[in-house]
């Protein structure tokens, strides 16, 4: 097995630029970048293991826990999730760790 671990995505446009949106435009983006790092990475997000998710406002939380059984299904990957943390320019943000499996 090999471990990936893909740094902090958010909702950026391929040339890193930031592109705001309601928690849930972002969150969807971030999610999709992070998809395409597991990709160039050799996994999808079924390999996940662990997640790390900063949400800047803590009433976004229960939106964020509905929308997370969206892209990752059980067994859930462990997560930690961080609110008030993050700049005014971004409302979500994620990293996680992948197992390559051979």
């Amino acid at each position: 097995m090999l471990f990936r671990s893909i740094s902090g995505q958010a909702s950026v446009d391929g040339a890193g630029k930031i592109v705001s949106d309601t928690f849930e435009g972002e969150f969807r983006r971030s999610l999709e970048n992070l998809r395409l790092a597991l990709a160039g990475a050799g996994c999808t997000l079924r390999d996940v293991v662990q997640t790390r998710n900063y949400v800047r406002d803590p009433a976004d939380v229960p939106r964020y826990n509905e929308l997370y059984r969206e892209f990752f299904s059980e067994p859930f990957p462990a997560r930690t999730t961080i609110t008030n943390c993050l700049p005014p320019t971004l409302k979500y943000e994620v990293e996680c760790v992948a197992v390559a499996r051979k």
